[in-house]
C-alpha cells in the first residue's frame, strides 16, 4: 500500500532530505505533501488525505508541538499518525509529545534506516 505523506519543516532543505531518505527506505508513498510551519500543515490536512505526518518540531507561526495538539483536537490524530523528525528533544518534551499522540521520533541527524524502522512500525500498528 503506498501512503500520502505530510512532510512539515520550515527547511525545504531538509524537507528534500527526508523525501529522499524515505525513497533510499523504499517506503512505498504515493504522494508527498509538504508545509513550512503547522499553520501550512493544517491547510493540507483540511484539504489532502494525508496518511502519514512527519514534522519538525522548532518552525516559525506553527511549531511542530502546536501542530500535534490541534491535529488532536480536531480529532485527526485518530486517523493520522504523527512522526517528529527533530533535533529539539529532552526527556520532558518527548514524553508531552507522546501524551499528545506523537507515534514516533527521529532524532536529527537521521539514517534512511530509522525513517524505515520509524515509518514502517507507526504504519504496521496504525493499520491494525
Amino acid at each position: 500500500m503506498a501512503w500520502n505523506i505530510l512532510l512539515v519543516d520550515d527547511s525545504i532543505t531538509v524537507r528534500a532530505v527526508v523525501q529522499k531518505a524515505l525513497q533510499i527506505a523504499e517506503i512505498p508513498y504515493r504522494t508527498i505533501y509538504q508545509a513550512g510551519n503547522g499553520r501550512e500543515a493544517l491547510e493540507v490536512l483540511e484539504a489532502q488525505e494525508v496518511d502519514l505526518v512527519i514534522t519538525d518540531l522548532v518552525m516559525p507561526e506553527m511549531d511542530g508541538e502546536a501542530l500535534v495538539t490541534e491535529m488532536g483536537r480536531r480529532g485527526w490524530l485518530l486517523r493520522t499518525p504523527v512522526v517528529v523528525v527533530s533535533s529539539a528533544s529532552g526527556e520532558d518534551r518527548l514524553k508531552r509529545l507522546e501524551e499528545l499522540g506523537v507515534k514516533g521520533f527521529i532524532h536529527k541527524p537521521f539514517t534512511p534506516e530509522q525513517i524505515r524502522q520509524t515509518v514502517s512500525l507507526v504504519m504496521e500498528v496504525t493499520s491494525r
